[in-house]
């Protein structure tokens, strides 16, 4: 465990550019071919403390924008089988805590609220860097990778094919690249 407490992205509020950013995730098919897919609507917050232990950190994703460049695939993911859009329409981040690695990266654990379901996960941080865009704005860049299980948010549909493996994977790895523009 590093001994860093401070924080690696300058103090303030800082929100996502969703422009500049992505939300993806990637699942085993069959158990032989990952399908890639991302949400396109989503937002996002930083409030940054002097220190780990005052920053936290918001996010929301709205479920229909799901896209895996196929619609008929991107429909059952939209329906009951899985993310039952109509009934959960958003999946929620918030925070609990910031643990730092190394000088960095950092571990961020927080509650996920997806398909009525909240579990903690744990998602690590990597800060890409700092700077000012041509027009004056002070930007964040952060790499955000996790890994998560479909089952522990009640997302069971699935079916045994002959060789023994599962049509859908059980574990999603999740990626997040994060542009942010401090607020002023």
């Amino acid at each position: 465990m590093a001994t860093r407490s401070t924080t690696l992205v300058p103090t303030g509020t800082w929100v996502v550019d969703p422009a500049h950013s992505s939300v993806e995730f990637a699942v085993k098919h069959m158990g032989i071919a990952t399908v890639r897919g991302k949400f396109t609507e989503f937002e996002g917050t930083l409030d940054v403390g002097q220190d780990l232990a005052g920053s936290k950190a918001y996010g929301n994703v709205k479920v229909a924008s799901i896209t895996t460049n196929e619609e008929q695939r991107d429909e059952h993911l939209r329906s009951p089988d899985f993310f039952d859009a109509e009934q959960y329409p958003e999946i929620t981040f918030e925070s609990t805590r910031i643990e730092p690695i190394d000088e960095d990266s950092s571990r961020v654990f927080g509650n996920l609220t997806m398909h009525g379901i909240t579990n903690e996960v744990k998602l690590e941080v990597v800060f890409q860097g700092a700077d000012t865009d041509p027009w004056g704005n002070e930007r964040v860049g952060l790499e955000v990778v996790g890994v998560l299980k479909r089952s522990d948010f009640d997302m069971k549909f699935n079916q045994a094919l002959g060789s023994g493996n599962m049509l859908v994977g059980d574990k999603v790895n999740v990626s997040l690249d994060i542009s942010a523009v401090k607020q002023a």
